[in-house]
């Protein structure tokens, strides 16, 4: 299997720079143990307290043809400036004292509490990264759907939708997303710290979550991610939308009416600008990376591997699916039951 450079700044970098006593770094293990999204998102401090503003070209001067003894108007390009704000993911956890020290091992019991919360932490997010939408749920930031939502050129981003054909409403999207701090990255407030924060409060007396005038002794520890979606190049991603569930299930039958996901993943790739850098990597499902594996089965195919990523901070002992060199990454946030984008 070929090896594939992942030279991204992570999470779970950034934690094991930060927290010379580990906690976070173990932290930030379990995250992407269970999130393979954080294999690629480089994370960069925002310029704002509350997020990121970027400042990027709107138009470019164009020069003219002119003749002898004539002369030409001065012309200058425009910018524009976008600000992108980190929404604050916050949870607590609270257990009952007797409950934490019946088994006689009070750290282990509160420890297996905790990563349950951790992975909720971390399923939200990885929603938020899809489908947030200030204008909808304005305590969130914009994900990847709110910006990339029309097609037929009504929008900039439009032109960087591929339409998979799919009516109805049990649609998929697969995500190319090109990584990079020039094109798209997460963002932290300035100031703060990256990642998910997590803090032992300790023992506390606490009211009793059944009766307000009741009390009680629980073990408590906050967990906080301060975390937005900066994108300063809206060309470096490329939705493949209105892909048919139902159809995508039939991959590999005798009768296969899924929509040729190779061809519309070979267009995507061409949507990137063939000069820009950084990590490009798909998003999809599980039912869409099963189908992918699927047609891996056909001997003919040469374009989807199983192949190794070097540098990953969490090993994948079974390799990476990719296609054309390109890896594909499961992300369950993505719905099967998106609308027809129109």
């Amino acid at each position: 299997m070929a090896l594939l450079q992942s030279n991204n700044t992570t999470l779970l970098d950034i934690a094991r720079r930060l927290d010379p006593n580990g906690a976070i770094a173990m932290v930030a293990e379990v995250l992407q143990k269970y999130n393979e999204i954080l294999d690629d998102i480089p994370w960069i401090e925002g310029n704002l307290p509350t997020g990121h503003q970027t400042t990027i070209r709107t138009s470019k001067p164009t020069p003219v043809f002119r003749l002898l003894n004539s002369g030409v108007t001065p012309a200058k390009s425009t910018t524009g400036q976008i600000v992108d704000t980190c929404a604050i993911l916050e949870t607590r956890s609270h257990v009952e004292k007797a409950v934490a020290e019946l088994n006689g091992n009070t750290a282990a019991y509160r420890l297996s509490e905790d990563v349950a919360f951790i992975e909720g932490m971390m399923d939200t997010l990885a929603t938020a990264l899809i489908y947030g939408d200030v204008t909808k749920n304005p305590e969130q930031f914009n994900g990847l759907a709110s910006r990339y939502f029309s097609i037929g050129g009504g929008y900039t981003t439009s032109v960087n939708i591929l339409d998979g054909g799919g009516t109805g409403s049990d649609n998929t999207s697969v995500w190319l997303v090109c990584w990079e701090g020039r094109n798209i990255f997460g963002i932290y407030p300035k100031g703060s710290k990256a990642g998910l924060q997590q803090q032992d409060e300790g023992l506390l007396t606490i009211l009793d979550p059944n009766d307000s005038t009741k009390y009680m002794k629980a073990y408590c520890t906050w967990f906080q991610w301060m975390c937005g979606l900066c994108i300063r190049d809206w060309r470096s991603v490329v939705r493949i939308c209105n892909l048919d569930v139902s159809d995508l299930n039939t991959t590999g039958d005798t009768v296969d009416t899924s929509a040729n996901l190779l061809k519309f993943m070979s267009m995507a790739l061409d949507k990137l600008p063939p000069n820009m850098t950084g990590r490009k990597v798909f998003y999809m499902n599980e039912t869409v990376r099963s189908m992918l594996r699927v047609k891996m089965l056909d001997k003919s195919n040469l374009l989807l591997r199983m192949e190794e990523v070097q540098g990953l901070s969490i090993p994948r002992p079974d390799g990476v699916l990719t296609f054309m060199g390109t890896p594909c990454r499961r992300i369950d946030a993505i719905l099967n039951t998106e609308s027809q984008i129109v």
